[in-house]
């Protein structure tokens, strides 16, 4: 009997491992953000450009800037308060999947 609980006990853990490869089990969230006003160009004006990118999973601000950018040209703070210039409501840490936002363009 011990030993059909523990084959058990194995088919059981092997599904959850499948099933959580396979599904997942962190729900996607489908809401989509909506930026509702335009751009503030009151950057400096070197820096009045800005893209829109929409963030695919596992993109940060950071990342996205250095996709674009290749290397950063700024420091990370100034790139956090430019981001939420741009994007009034909208923190760094809060961006979703499949949303696009304005970045700054350093170029």
């Amino acid at each position: 009997m011990k030993r059909f609980s523990i084959l058990l006990l194995c088919f059981f853990i092997c599904y959850i491992i499948y099933y959580d490869l396979k599904v997942g089990t962190l729900p996607v969230m489908n809401k989509t953000a909506i930026v509702s006003s335009v751009p503030n160009n009151n950057i400096e004006d070197t820096q009045a450009a800005y893209y829109e990118h929409s963030v695919k999973q596992g993109d940060t601000v950071l990342t996205i800037t250095e996709k674009y950018h290749g290397t950063l040209p700024i420091s990370i703070d100034q790139l956090v308060k430019d981001f939420e210039k741009l994007n009034p409501g909208i923190k760094v840490e809060e961006i979703q999947v499949g949303t696009s936002y304005f970045f700054p363009d350093y170029k």
